[in-house]
C-alpha cells in the first residue's frame, strides 16, 4: 500500500516589526506658530508640540505626526485664515483635512485655555464625529473672488468712514461757508471740496484730503466690482439666469460654497458653510 503524503502548509513568517496603529492629528492655528496634538484612534493622548508657521515648519509637523503612526486625518483651526496654508499642505500630503471651529468662550473657560488643549481638542472633535466639514480648497475662482470681495467690503467701509468724517468737518467750519456748501448735493460736494488749494485753513485742507480719499475709493469699488462680476459671469454665468440673482449674490453662492462644492453633502451643511462664512469669527478666519 502506497502512502501518499500530505502537502505541508508553510506558516507565513512573522514580522517583528509591529504594524503601525493609526493616529489622529489635531492643529491649533495662529499667525506665526502651530500648535499640534497626536492622539491614538483610542483616544489616548500621545505628544503635542509646536511649530513654526512656515514651509520647513509645516514639514516638520507633518514628519514629527507621523513618527507616531499612520497619518490619514487632520482636524485644523481657521482653515480660512491661519491655518488656509497648513491645511494646502496636509491635502497634498494626502492627509485628509477636517475644518474644525473653535471652542466657544464657555468651553475654554470651563476646561482651560491652552493651545496644547486646542490642538487635542481639534483632533477629537475629528475622532468623534463632531467635526466632519471637508474645508475649501482655497485656491480656484471662488478663492479669487473671495478676496476681491474683501477688498471691495474694505473699502466702501472706509468710503463711508471718509464720507462722516467729511460731514462731521462740515458741522463745525464758518457759517457762511457752511451753508454755501450744506447745498450741493453729495457728488457735487465731495467733487468741490477735492479741488479746494491745499494752502487754505486745516478745514479747507482736510475737506480736499477726505474729498480726494472717497473718490480714489470710489475708483476702488467700482473695479473691484467689475473684477468680481466678471469672474461670476466666466465662471459660473448660469447662476444670472435664475430671477433674483445678481453678481454679488451669484458672488456670495460661489465663496460659500468654495471649488470644492462637493464637499458639501446637504443643504444642511451648505447652510452651515454659509453661516459661518457670513458671520465674524473670535479671531480672523475661523471657519472655512
Amino acid at each position: 500500500m502506497t502512502v501518499t503524503s500530505m502537502p505541508q502548509t508553510t506558516l507565513p513568517a512573522q514580522s517583528d516589526q509591529r504594524l503601525a496603529e493609526d493616529v489622529v492629528l489635531g492643529v491649533d492655528t495662529h499667525k506665526d506658530v502651530h500648535v499640534a496634538a497626536v492622539i491614538t484612534v483610542l483616544g489616548a493622548l500621545l505628544a503635542h508640540q509646536e511649530f513654526p508657521a512656515t514651509a520647513t515648519g509645516y514639514h516638520q509637523l507633518l514628519s514629527w505626526a507621523r513618527s507616531f503612526g499612520v497619518l490619514h486625518r487632520a482636524g485644523v483651526e481657521c482653515t480660512g485664515f491661519y491655518g488656509a496654508a497648513l491645511a494646502r499642505f496636509l491635502s497634498r500630503e494626502n492627509v485628509q483635512v477636517i475644518e474644525v471651529n473653535q471652542p466657544d468662550r464657555a468651553t475654554r473657560r470651563k476646561r482651560g485655555k491652552t493651545d496644547a488643549v486646542d490642538a487635542e481638542a481639534a483632533a477629537r472633535s475629528v475622532l468623534s464625529g463632531r467635526a466632519d466639514v471637508t474645508p475649501k480648497t482655497g485656491e480656484g475662482p471662488a478663492a479669487d473672488m473671495r478676496v476681491l470681495r474683501l477688498a471691495k467690503e474694505s473699502a466702501v467701509k472706509a468710503r463711508t468712514q471718509a464720507k462722516n468724517q467729511l460731514k462731521a468737518v462740515l458741522l463745525g467750519i464758518d457759517p457762511e461757508l457752511r451753508e454755501s456748501l450744506s447745498r450741493l448735493s453729495n457728488s457735487a460736494l465731495i467733487a468741490h471740496c477735492a479741488e479746494l488749494p491745499s494752502s487754505g485753513s486745516a478745514s479747507v485742507f482736510t475737506f480736499r484730503l477726505l474729498a480726494r480719499r472717497i473718490q480714489q475709493l470710489t475708483v476702488e469699488v467700482k473695479e473691484l466690482t467689475r473684477r468680481v462680476d466678471r469672474a461670476v459671469r466666466t465662471c459660473h454665468p448660469q447662476l444670472l439666469d435664475i430671477i433674483g440673482v445678481g453678481p454679488h449674490s451669484a458672488a456670495a453662492l460661489l465663496i460659500a460654497a468654495g471649488d470644492n462644492p462637493e464637499r458639501l453633502a446637504s443643504e444642511a451643511s451648505f447652510c452651515a458653510v454659509s453661516a459661518r462664512s457670513s458671520s465674524l469669527p473670535e479671531r480672523p478666519g475661523a471657519g472655512g
